[in-house]
């Protein structure tokens, strides 16, 4: 992950509200089948479902969007060679076949993976898929007029750094073998036992060469999945899917396709999305939302109505809020400072900020709470729910600063970021209890980022937030920790410079774990090591709160992405 910055982007680009992404274990509005569908009758196929969304689905071409980007929309239409499991809460966060027989079959040090794609597999126009295909639409997502989508590709595939797409070089990649029309073969620089996992991003669609219209495929991409686009307007800002009568359900385990029709219509005030949402009247009584949840006022309301409230979708996704601290800048130099810190911190007014414990859980691990990411309970800074002063003040008079202590946050001005003044605050009110004095700097968003994310400006304290692009420690903790990560000249997220020989062994020991469940538990066990460390303070876990419409049925939220899952909804 050498461009970590996109995922942030991304991640909090989804949100509309106080709350961007969220983090821990997901659910339907209840802990039933019955009621978690939005009714007791069964889905049944046909009728228009709506999407009313506040970001456009941009790019909508499977080599430029980052994961399966906008809420779910894309996987309608782009099918790849593993998905994640269409089911609620933490089975939904497993891994599983889509294109493919398998979730792929490794060599024995994880460096070669081979899948075989299963038969009857068509385009929208009824041609087959081939594995070419997908060779090629890996390929394209090379090119620098294709670019937007997750950099892992370039670094784990053999000879893959310096390759620029095929328009430019006719070769090909090499380390993409395609030995007949079933068959892939993928060779890569390093063990990679989660490769499964990435073979979930959009860039391992089939792109068909001959339909490729470069930067211009995005208006027509042909389809894969159950769904083809009938239009594109204004760049993704009303984009209507129509059914692919040559997707097969036989060879899709994981999409219900229930509606005809699919209407995404974006770019609309989140206010107005959850008034409509509301309101249910006309087509939005077949609504859903993937991107705008319900503030911590619009939840209060909802709250006090019981149908309202039996249409709320409460979701969570690997994301977790946090300070960061770069100790290469004085005092966050001593590590009594930092640990100060984190006894000083009131967990409980800073949930409040985020908008409530609705909305919001307090952290202590930098892992979500999380089976699949390996979370191991641990509290290496033990401060309650409100706040260890005594603690805090103890540290700092060991650390030389028996008088109290003067620090600087920086932080976002923007108050769709988790960065927000309100989150700032709660920090500086509680620093304050234990003889921290605390000055915030307030930026612009694109300052912010810029600021934090140059090992050359990164100031010494400030709030950061970090989501996965698939359920593991390992997109969560390496680019985080990982010492061969730190960028000098780019975008840096190792903001704690830790280049620490035993962490970046460990990284590359549990790479090598095929099996996912013992990966999980070494990084489960690497977080505890590296929080001791004190090199970041956990927040909080935010969460999904979201509307949907009342003949709205069968809504799946996995803790995968946190959202409804829109593949499997019906509106009948």
């Amino acid at each position: 992950m050498r461009q970590p910055s996109v995922i942030a982007r991304r991640v909090a680009a989804a949100s509309v509200s106080l709350v961007v992404a969220a983090g821990a274990a997901a659910c339907g509005p209840e802990d039933n089948d019955a009621k978690a569908s939005g009714g007791d009758s069964a889905p049944q196929k046909g009728g228009t479902l709506t999407v009313l969304n506040s970001e456009p689905q941009t790019d909508f071409d499977p080599a430029r969007l980052y994961t399966s980007g906008g809420g779910n929309v894309p996987s309608l239409v782009f099918r790849t060679l593993t998905t994640r499991n269409r089911e609620n809460g933490a089975a939904g966060a497993k891994v599983v076949p889509d294109l493919a027989t398998d979730t792929g079959r490794p060599n024995k040090d994880a460096t070669v993976w081979t899948y075989t794609l299963k038969k009857g597999l068509k385009y929208e126009d009824g041609t087959p898929i081939t594995s070419a295909d997908i060779k090629y639409g890996i390929e394209r997502s090379f090119a620098p007029e294709l670019s937007g989508g997750a950099p892992y590709l370039r670094d784990w595939l053999t000879g893959a750094a310096d390759y620029q797409g095929p328009y430019k070089d006719k070769k090909g990649l090499s380390a993409i073998g395609t030995p007949d029309e079933r068959t892939i073969v993928f060779h890569l620089n390093k063990p990679e036992g989660e490769f499964p996992y990435l073979a979930t991003q959009t860039q391992f669609t089939p792109v068909p060469k001959a339909k490729d219209t470069g930067t211009k495929y995005e208006s027509h991409p042909v389809s894969s999945g159950p769904y083809k686009v009938v239009s594109n307007d204004n760049d993704g800002e009303h984009l209507v899917l129509a059914r692919n009568t040559h997707w097969s359900a036989a060879t899709d385990e994981e999409r219900k396709a229930y509606p005809d029709k699919i209407d995404v219509r974006s770019g609309l005030d989140s206010s107005v999305i959850n008034q409509r949402l509301s309101a249910s009247q006309g087509a939005d009584a077949a609504a859903v939302t993937t991107d705008t949840n319900l503030g911590p006022a619009e939840l209060a309301k909802v709250s006090g109505d019981k149908a309202l409230a039996a249409r709320v979708g409460t979701g969570h996704f690997g994301y977790t809020n946090y300070l960061a601290f770069n100790p290469t800048v004085k005092p966050f130099d001593d590590p009594k400072v930092r640990q100060a810190i984190s006894y000083a911190i009131d967990r409980s007014s800073v949930v409040n900020a985020a908008g409530g414990s609705a909305l919001a859980e307090a952290a202590t691990t930098f892992l979500p709470d999380q089976k699949s990411f390996g979370y191991t309970p641990y509290d290496p800074f033990p401060a309650g729910t409100s706040g260890n002063a005594a603690k805090a003040k103890e540290l700092l008079a060991q650390a030389g600063h028996k008088n109290g202590l003067s620090i600087t946050l920086t932080h976002s001005n923007s108050k769709d970021f988790e960065t927000s003044p309100e989150i700032a605050t709660a920090v500086q009110d509680a620093l304050k209890k234990a003889g921290i004095t605390v000055k915030l700097q307030g930026l612009e968003d694109n300052g912010y980022r810029d600021k934090i994310h140059s090992v050359k400006t990164e100031p010494g304290f400030f709030l950061a937030h970090w989501g996965a692009d698939w359920p593991s420690g390992g997109p969560f903790l390496a680019p985080i920790f990982d010492g061969r990560q730190i960028v000098k000249d780019g975008s840096n997220f190792n903001s704690g410079l830790l280049d620490d020989k035993s962490v970046n062994t460990e990284i590359d020991a549990i790479n090598k774990l095929t099996d996912l469940d013992a990966a999980a538990e070494r990084w489960g066990a690497l977080d505890r090591k590296i929080g001791e460390k004190a090199l970041v303070v956990p927040l909080f876990h935010p969460v999904y709160k979201r509307l949907y419409g009342e003949d709205v049925k069968n809504v799946v939220i996995s803790d995968w992405t946190g959202v409804l899952d829109i593949s499997q909804v019906a509106v009948k």
